[in-house]
């Protein structure tokens, strides 16, 4: 194969131009595109970045916002702890209150029907004691007993003060036993001494009496006999209702 300097000239021409059009038609084009891909790229790089960026502020707006959450969180469980600790202790508080109310009004209570069943038990002893006393005295006294009571109330007549109306001068005198003559001459004696005016005696006889006198002058009622004081006995029973 010989060498042929005209057709490696034309060789060289054709790949002059070829090397021209290529870069004229197809490389500044390719370029082109090439640089403005790559400034897309690098916009979007750019803005992924940017978006990588505001997503980190994000996060950490929300890690705060969290936390911060978590501390009101906290807070309001502390506060709603001792508000609840604060109305427990109120609510035991009362309770303690009213149970000691509900204690001191059963107590009171309690006290009270004590006390009523011992007033109810001293009545009924106060009666039966005077009830019993009544019927034992019944069949055990004696007149040699009421003239012992009579004796003590003559006396102690010179210790009464009789002040009598005008045509109060009679003197009746009630005795369980028949009084001796002896007796009644000591009373009428003694009465006479007491009363300046002249005065005048009935003589009763009342077993109910059981034993003793009853004096009745005038206004004044003197009592000296078992029946009395049984009754003020019983009446104590009664004042005790």
């Amino acid at each position: 194969m010989e060498f042929n300097l005209s057709t490696f000239g034309l060789e060289i021409a054709n790949f002059l131009i070829l090397v021209w059009i290529l870069q004229r038609l197809f490389y500044k084009p390719l370029h082109a595109i090439i640089a403005k891909r790559k400034q897309e790229i690098d916009q979007t790089l750019l803005d992924a970045k940017t978006v990588k960026q505001e997503a980190q502020k994000e996060r950490e707006i929300y890690e705060n916002r969290q936390q911060a959450w978590e501390q009101e969180k906290q807070a309001a469980l502390t506060v709603f702890h001792q508000r609840l600790d604060a109305e427990r202790a109120t609510y035991l508080t009362n309770l303690q209150r009213e149970l000691e109310q509900e204690r001191q009004i059963n107590q009171v209570t309690l006290e009270r029907e004590k006390q009523e069943f011992q007033h109810t038990a001293q009545q009924r002893a106060l009666k039966n004691a005077a009830k019993f006393s009544g019927i034992l005295l019944q069949q055990t006294v004696t007149p040699e007993l009421e003239m012992r009571l009579a004796q003590l109330l003559l006396q102690r007549l010179t210790t009464f003060d009789f002040s009598l109306s005008s045509g109060e001068t009679a003197i009746k005198i009630t005795s369980a036993y028949p009084i001796p003559t002896e007796f009644q001459q000591q009373l009428e004696i003694r009465f006479s001494n007491l009363c300046a005016e002249s005065l005048t005696f009935d003589y009763q006889q009342d077993a109910s009496l059981i034993a003793g006198l009853r004096i009745e002058l005038g206004s004044w009622v003197l009592n000296a006999n078992l029946k009395h004081e049984l009754n003020s006995f019983a009446e104590l029973a009664y004042e005790l209702e």
